[in-house]
């Protein structure tokens, strides 16, 4: 792809990650890939704002030859410390070594301990302004979404706002805009991402929305440093994050489940047709043939979520044991549940998921079922009918 002009003067030169599977190491799939996206203003003064991992800097590099030289970049703005947006900072460096950094207090404390480096950094926060020409780059802290160094950029001479990770998909696409992708995919990506990233940050994605609003910034595009750029209808994503920071959800049910010889699983089979019976919306999942991620993002806009396992060694099957700790960490809001399973003798499992369900913030709203050894043609009828019991709970 070239250097694609988002804007007049505003021009795309980041960069396309087609085989990225895996991110934050292996805590998040991308089975569609990812982009770093970085944005060269171009005026009286040049700016850059983010750059590229750091794999990928002389693929950038190349994009802003396309329309300048390198040389000539007066401000790499630097809205994130992590290294897929800042590793390429020290390269433009090398070729701008007049250039000044800008960032919050946090990331020149986060990038000095990254890269080392002594490089010319000017502090800003929520409020200072850079004249470039005709542009005005406008600063907005944003700590802890999803790093404490956080910031969006906007300029407000285009109501154009970049964000770097807030809005963002990751999806690699040979397109740019959300007027040229499926909605679908795009929508069902960018619900991944928030499930996966930003959900426990919830309480300040909202108050950062309702602060963009109160200070009246009118936003026309939303260009993140992941994925696509929403230009049709950036409220979209807007709406959507604040019903997903609200917790709102529909009426559906995520069933999670392992299994040593069958016995949970034909658990979990009986407990999904009863709730279907209550004409229930159902995703059932196996860990561990199921992705984690794909899970949390069918749980973002479901009400309730069911967990079984099979009992060994007085706990829970230890393929479960992830899950759990990951669901703790992004503490889902306004949740139920419900835990069933099967046992030989002690039980246990049942007991040690209802904690840290509850842990996570998440309320057991029935007492657990638990089936000894293979359920019977009266325990499957128990199963079906816990499905029904739940269903009409979250009704």
């Amino acid at each position: 792809m070239p250097a694609i002009e988002v804007l007049k003067d505003i021009f795309w030169v980041g960069v396309v990650d087609w085989n990225a599977r895996n991110f934050h190491g292996f805590t998040y799939s991308t089975h569609r890939g990812t982009s770093y996206n970085a944005y060269l203003i171009v005026d009286k003064k040049v700016a850059l704002v983010d750059t590229v991992y750091g794999p990928f800097s002389s693929e950038m590099i190349e994009r802003i030859r396309e329309v300048i030289e390198p040389s000539k970049i007066d401000y790499i703005v630097a809205n994130h410390v992590e290294t897929d947006h800042s590793g390429a900072i020290g390269e433009v460096l090398n070729l701008a070594p007049d250039a000044k950094v800008i960032g919050t207090a946090k990331c020149r404390e986060g990038l000095e301990k990254h890269y080392f480096g002594n490089w010319g950094f000017q502090v800003v926060k929520t409020g200072d302004t850079i004249e470039l020409g005709k542009h005005t780059l406008t600063f907005l802290e944003a700590p802890m979404l999803h790093w404490p160094d956080s910031m969006f950029t906007y300029i407000s001479q285009d109501e154009l706002l970049l964000p770097n990770d807030a809005f963002g998909q990751h999806l690699a696409s040979s397109k740019l805009f959300d007027d040229e992708v499926d909605e679908k995919i795009l929508m069902d990506e960018a619900s991944k991402y928030y499930a996966n990233i930003l959900w426990p940050l919830s309480s300040l994605v909202n108050r950062k929305i309702q602060e963009v609003q109160r200070l009246g910034l009118k936003i026309k595009m939303i260009a993140p440093s992941h994925g696509i750029i929403w230009r049709s209808n950036p409220a979209k994503i807007i709406e959507a994050y604040l019903r997903w920071a609200n917790g709102e959800s529909k009426g559906k049910v995520v069933v999670v489940y392992d299994t040593m010889w069958n016995s949970t699983e034909k658990m979990a089979f009986a407990i999904v047709e009863g709730l279907k019976s209550e004409g229930i919306e159902v995703a059932l999942f196996r860990i561990p043939l199921s992705d984690r991620g794909d899970i949390f993002k069918e749980l973002l806009e479901a009400r309730g979520i069911m967990v079984g396992s099979s009992t060994i060694n007085n706990s829970i099957l230890p393929t479960l044991a992830p899950f759990l700790e990951e669901i703790g960490g992004l503490r889902p809001l306004n949740k139920v549940a419900a835990v069933f399973g099967s046992y030989g003798w002690g039980g246990q499992a049942a007991n040690i998921i209802e904690e840290r369900l509850e842990k996570a913030g998440i309320q057991v709203i029935l007492p657990s079922l638990k089936v000894r050894w293979v359920p019977d043609r009266d325990e499957i009828k128990m199963c079906f009918e816990f499905g029904r019991k739940f269903a009409n709970k979250i009704k």
